[in-house]
């Protein structure tokens, strides 16, 4: 790897991540600081936490394995992880013992047995990139059942494909520019807001932030914004805010549609030509179907914000060029398929959808890389060798608890059937399940099922606590590799900053001596080490600019300079995208879908039966919301957003994030007149609980958050008393339910969640998931 150009003391090491480029600075082999890379004018403050979360007590620093595990070797259904002891081994050691498990598993069960756990933003490398790395390497060993989906809007990825034929991703893909934006529209209506913190963050990262100019230049233009949740400050500067009931969304957009049709403002030609199904749609508007109109006195009782309220924004949506967005949170809720299709349908009777700058904005502002006026430039990354694996049924990623607790069963998935395989190992390698998943106390209980659980990973997370033979790895200021952001401009280098510590290795390491002792090193590693792969996947990507036309420094000139800039030509940038196609000549550019149009009403989806996803957008009263009867015991929404101070529980052991606590605790917002009610004071350790579960807080009294709110952020490191009981630091998902959106997505539906709060009385737990575990014979 060729030595990076030092540009002076002041320039520092470049290093990219999912929230930004930032320069190094090292002095005697220690990093002293970071700083933003120059011309990043919005930098995330996230990156200070690189600095101090690297060498924290939190850091693995030799292989471990449970003490149980140790004494007694590999248990079915008979484990306590998360409550037991760890003792350091060697590295041959730990890697004979890993190896010796796949192959008997492998030997006795077959790859199905093997869950390949991983989750994709462990780094923004093209090369050390966990996921990949797992999976070529379980592909490689014989196969492994994997998952499906994401966590973050499996229900949009489901029911998109029904709704316009292409995929949730593809349609991302086609969102508009922030300029287009400021062109083209008048109004942008947020359901779910536009939350600035989300836009830190980019996959692949983000080479410079952007965000807030786009929406400047909105405003310079006059577009209006209406920002449509329960927190003000998902869209701070918004024009509007409007607080519905959360879990309510749906009503609302459906009586918007109605009051459209009602005044006869609806795109009748668009409607005719380019969709089908609105006269099944209209049907059940109007309450031909059950005999209730779903007009803006309905939804205003659903809701609980005014008539009038919704009359007047049907009357503006209508009237004014918009662009219609819908933040992931409003899918990962029960029934989460139908903000999704309701909000589409939405744009469709209004007039909106199908042009630029308008229409319907799945996901728009969910991070950096919506707004971007980009292309997707073809960036080489690891293969993960999937031909050489046989083919087994993905698991809705949301169902892992049901599949660890339930062998043999079989689950409804997208007018299909999936059965569970019996897992009797689990290799995880990049991710959080303890802080992803819902209802963790249900997880808990699943994760003592399989035989062995493995874990690759820098830090002492509750997935590492919670595994049978813990791998330390590198991160990012550790190795070379090189990152691409979706939409961005740029390839940026990532130079290793320092040396790992004694007793750390990457994970390519890793999985090349498993590959040698099970007899396919050659296959993993091509003949190759970490670092010739990261020029042989620039010079690849080099090759296939090329091939388009875009032409690009060699691998060592990039490396000195830290960065090459992709020109992109203007004229090239967003080509229309399917529903503007379809708007223009519904002839010659059908969707594929079976109609060939936008389907208001699916006869496929309505084909399987599901109750809780009909044919069309149906509003659906969830099992838990404010306008329910468990809302008596539990009278407060739970929302459990992305934080502001990590990415995920990503460094929530570092600077930035441990400023942002209360009380050394998550905080959680709630509204003056809920806190005074139940005499909380801001400052206050709170208990947060229900029926699932209970963790404490600190509390952030605020008006920014609706009455009959609180606001939980998700990526605490989990900490319990013990196994199932009090989670010491403000973990959300010891309060959420592990249920499915529907039965066609079985997306996780995190949304859906009463709790109620009381102050804590007398002295609270210490937060410990800072520290590492015990070990054994040193007790505390």
């Amino acid at each position: 790897m060729p030595e990076p150009t030092r540009h002076g003391a002041t320039a520092g090491t470049p290093t990219t991540t999912h929230w930004g480029r930032y320069r190094v600075h090292v002095r005697d082999g220690e990093i002293t600081g970071l700083a933003p890379a120059p011309g990043d004018g919005e930098p995330s403050p996230i990156g200070r936490s690189l600095v101090d979360g690297r060498v924290a007590p939190a850091r693995i620093r030799e292989p471990m394995v449970r003490t149980g595990y140790l004494e007694h070797g590999p248990r079915h259904r008979n484990n306590n992880r998360g409550d037991d002891t760890f003792t350091p081994v060697p590295w041959e050691h730990a890697l004979d013992l890993v190896a010796h498990q796949l192959r008997r598993v492998y030997d006795e069960h077959g790859p199905a047995a093997v869950y390949g756990g991983s989750y994709g933003w462990a780094s923004a490398g093209r090369f050390h990139h966990a996921q990949s790395q797992v999976h070529r390497f379980l592909n490689l060993a014989g196969g492994y059942t994997g998952s499906t989906g994401t966590y973050s809007y499996h229900a949009m990825q489901r029911i998109v494909p029904h709704v316009v034929g292409i995929d949730a991703e593809r349609l991302m893909l086609e969102l508009p520019s922030w300029e287009q934006v400021a062109e083209h529209a008048e109004l942008v209506v947020a359901f779910g807001g536009l939350a600035p913190k989300n836009s830190q963050v980019s996959p692949g990262g983000v080479h410079r932030h952007s965000a807030s100019e786009g929406r400047e230049h909105c405003r310079a233009a006059g577009v209006r914004f209406v920002n449509v949740g329960p927190c003000r400050d998902d869209l701070p500067d918004a024009d509007e805010w409007i607080a519905p009931r959360p879990h309510t969304d749906v009503a609302l957009m459906l009586a918007l549609c109605t009051q459209i049709v009602d005044t006869g403002r609806h795109d009748r030609r668009f409607l005719a030509e380019c969709c089908t199904g609105f006269d099944r749609l209209h049907a059940y508007l109007a309450g031909r179907e059950d005999g209730v109109r779903k007009d803006p006195a309905w939804a205003a009782e659903i809701c609980a914000i005014p008539a009038e309220t919704i009359v007047r924004l049907a009357e503006e949506i209508a009237a004014r060029r918009t662009l219609i967005t819908m933040s992931w949170s409003m899918q990962r809720a029960q029934h989460g398929e139908q903000p999704c299709w309701a909000l589409i349908a939405l744009a469709a009777i209004a007039g909106q959808l199908g042009h630029p700058g308008r229409g319907a904005g799945l996901g728009f502002g969910t991070h950096h890389s919506t707004g971007l006026a980009g292309l997707r430039h073809p960036v080489a990354a690891l293969p993960q060798r999937a031909d050489r694996a046989p083919a087994f049924p993905a698991i809705p990623v949301a169902r892992i608890a049901d599949l660890l607790l339930s062998p043999g069963a079989e689950i409804d998935y997208d007018g299909s059937r999936v059965t569970f395989p019996d897992i009797r190992l689990v290799y995880w390698c990049g991710g959080n399940p303890f802080h992803h998943h819902q209802d963790l106390n249900r997880l808990t209980t699943a994760w003592q099922v399989p035989e062995t659980v493995v874990v690759q990973e820098p830090f002492w997370t509750a997935t590492a606590r919670h595994a049978d033979i813990v791998l330390p790895t590198t991160v990012t200021l550790e190795r070379n590799d090189f990152a691409h952001g979706r939409f961005e401009s740029a390839l940026s280098a990532m130079h290793r900053a320092v040396d790992p510590p004694t007793g750390v290795r990457h994970d390519y390491e890793i999985f090349a001596a498993l590959a040698g002792r099970l007899g396919f090193d050659d296959a993993f590693t091509e003949g190759r080490t970490a670092d010739d792969w990261v020029r042989h996947l620039y010079e690849e990507t080099r090759t296939r600019l090329a091939e388009a036309g875009a032409a690009i420094p060699d691998f060592a000139a990039f490396w000195r300079a830290g960065e090459t800039v992709l020109t992109d030509d203007p004229a090239a940038r967003r080509p229309a995208g399917a529903l503007e196609l379809l708007r223009r000549d519904p002839v010659a550019h059908p969707l594929p879908t079976p109609s060939g149009r936008v389907e208001l009403f699916s006869e496929t989806v309505d084909g399987f039966g599901y109750a809780d996803c009909p044919g069309h957008p149906t509003w659906l009263e969830p099992a838990e919301w404010l306008g329910g009867e468990g809302a008596r015991r539990h009278p407060l929404h739970l929302v459990s957003n992305q934080p502001a101070t990590r990415l995920h529980s990503q460094l929530d052991h570092g600077a930035v994030s441990r400023e942002g606590k209360v009380a050394g605790r998550e905080p959680v917002a709630l509204h003056p007149d809920d806190a005074d009610r139940r005499g909380i004071a801001d400052g206050d350790v709170v208990r947060v609980f229900n029926d699932r579960g209970s963790c404490l807080a600190g509390a952030r009294v605020t008006a920014e958050v609706r009455r009959g709110v609180v606001v939980l952020a998700t990526g605490a490191w989990y900490d319990p008393v013990a196994p199932g009981g009090l989670d010491r630091h403000g973990n959300p998902n010891v309060l959420t339910a592990d249920r499915r959106t529907s039965a066609l997505a079985q997306g996780p539906a995190s949304g859906t969640a009463l709790v109620e709060v009381e102050a804590w009385s007398g002295p609270a737990p210490g937060v410990a998931s800072f520290r590492p575990p015990e070990l054994a014979g040193r007790r505390r």
